[in-house]
C-alpha cells in the first residue's frame, strides 16, 4: 500500500447536486476516502459568464489539491461544460473525470437505434456538451436535447413523486419522446433522485444516471493507474461547502441518501 493509494478523491460541483455523484462512489468505491466541496455560496453557476466559472473553479481545485486529492471528479455539468480543459491544466497528470464525458460514453453504448436524449439544465443544453461529446465518439448518433429549468426546484424542495413534479416531467419529455429516442440521459445531478418518476412517464426508455456513469468511470481510472485504495478498515467522508444555507442539511440527507456529517463551512476566494 502506497501513501498515494490513500489520498481521498476531490468531488465538486456548485451546490448540493453533487452528493448524488459521491452517493454513487460511497457504493461503487467503499474503500475510497472523497473531500466534496459543494460552492453553495455562488450556486447558480449557469447564469454567469464563462470567465468568471473558470475562476471560480480555479480556486476549488486549488482548495482540493492543497488535500492532496489523488483524482478529481467534476459533479457539476456546468463546470463540465465550460472549464473541462481548466481543470486538466491544473490537475496535471491526476485522473479528471466529468460527468458530461462519463454520461455520454454511456449513453452510446446503450443506445441500439443511434437516437439518444438528453434533459439538462438551460445552460448545458445552451452549452451542447453532451452533443459535442457524443458526436465526437460517433458522428452519425443524433442527440436531441431538452432544457427542464423547474426541475431543479421541484427536487430540491423534495417533490419527488409529487404531481406537479409528473406534469412538468411529462411536458418536458414530450419532444423527446416524438423524435424515437431509445436513451435518456439525465445530464443534471438533481435528476437521478427522479429515475422512478421518469421511468413510470416513459418505460421505453433507457436512463442514463450520471452520477452511476460517473462512479463506474471514476474506478476504471484509478484501477488502471493503480490508485486503488486496497485499505479495508473504512472510508473517510468529509464535506466542504462555501455557505450552510438553512435547508442545505436536509436536502444534502436527501441526496446523499445518509446523514451528513464532517461538515464544515470555507471561504474560496
Amino acid at each position: 500500500m502506497t501513501a498515494i493509494q490513500q489520498r481521498p478523491i476531490g468531488v465538486f460541483d456548485s451546490g448540493v447536486g453533487g452528493l448524488t455523484v459521491v452517493r454513487a462512489l460511497m457504493e461503487r468505491l467503499p474503500n475510497e476516502n472523497i473531500i466534496y466541496f459543494g460552492d453553495t455560496a455562488r450556486v447558480p453557476y449557469g447564469v454567469k459568464s464563462r470567465h468568471t466559472i473558470e475562476v471560480y473553479t480555479e480556486q476549488i481545485v486549488s482548495f482540493l489539491l492543497e488535500h492532496d486529492v489523488k483524482a478529481l471528479v467534476v459533479a457539476c455539468n456546468t463546470i463540465a461544460a465550460v472549464a473541462r480543459d481548466k481543470i486538466r491544466q491544473l490537475a496535471g497528470g491526476m485522473p479528471v473525470l466529468d460527468v458530461i464525458a462519463a454520461g455520454a460514453k454511456a449513453a452510446l453504448e446503450t443506445t441500439r437505434n443511434n437516437h439518444i436524449g438528453v434533459i439538462a439544465t438551460s445552460t448545458t443544453v445552451n452549452s451542447n456538451a453532451y452533443a459535442r461529446a457524443i458526436h465526437k465518439q460517433n458522428a452519425q448518433t443524433r442527440v436531441f436535447s431538452q432544457a427542464c429549468p423547474l426541475l431543479v426546484p421541484l427536487v430540491e424542495e423534495g417533490w419527488l413523486d409529487h404531481e406537479v413534479t409528473r406534469l412538468t416531467a411529462r411536458e418536458y419529455l414530450k419532444p423527446i419522446l416524438a423524435e424515437d429516442v431509445d436513451t435518456l440521459v439525465l445530464g443534471c445531478t438533481h435528476y437521478p433522485l427522479l429515475k422512478s418518476l421518469i421511468r413510470q412517464e416513459a418505460p421505453q426508455l433507457k436512463l442514463v444516471d450520471s452520477a452511476i456513469t460517473t462512479a463506474e468511470v471514476t474506478a476504471l481510472a484509478l484501477k488502471q493507474q493503480q490508485l486503488v485504495n486496497p485499505d479495508h478498515t473504512g472510508a473517510q467522508y468529509r464535506f466542504y461547502v462555501s455557505d450552510i444555507p438553512l435547508r442545505f442539511q436536509t436536502i444534502g440527507e436527501r441526496f446523499l441518501g445518509r446523514s451528513l456529517e464532517q461538515l464544515e463551512m470555507v471561504s474560496l476566494g
